[in-house]
């Protein structure tokens, strides 16, 4: 017994199976969920890249001791958690790789899945994350603003 199945032509009229047809929309529809997961895994590495060194962050004073500052433009995390020691960190959560939304009681937070990142050396102190927000260096110049270093 022959089973025929119905197909739709392809875009020069050749008639593609049924099945080749939904096959491939299926890979269409993987293609557009990995590329929607975000910039970084668990597993996987990250796929965010780095500011430019020199780029201006914004200015030193807005970032207060014992806190920091959220650069998502630029994907950059600054600290401060003694006066003038200021550190950077990459703004991608390690998890599925949003951009953290704010430090706070000494955490770098995280509000897509609720990772919390240490403040002072960007290590995972709730997950689900699992790996260290990567360190971005930076400084800050004459007219007190804060840049990539």
């Amino acid at each position: 017994m022959s089973q025929h199945q119905p197909s739709q032509p392809d875009a020069t009229g050749t008639p593609i199976p049924r099945r080749v047809a939904v096959a491939g929309a299926g890979m269409v529809a993987i293609a557009g969920v990995a590329a929607c997961g975000g910039g970084s895994s668990a597993d996987g590495d990250d796929k965010g890249t780095a500011p430019d060194q020199g780029t201006v962050l914004g200015n030193s004073a807005d970032v207060k001791v014992g806190g920091g500052q959220v650069f998502a433009d630029a994907e950059v995390v600054v600290t401060q958690q003694e006066q003038g020691e200021f550190k950077g960190f990459s703004a991608v959560c390690t998890h599925q790789g949003c951009i953290v939304e704010n430090v706070a009681g000494g955490t770098i937070n995280c509000n897509c899945h609720g990772s919390k990142f240490d403040a002072a050396d960007g290590t995972v102190r709730q997950g689900p994350a699992s790996r260290p927000l990567p360190e971005q260096p930076v400084s800050v110049n004459s007219k007190g603003e804060i840049v990539v270093a």
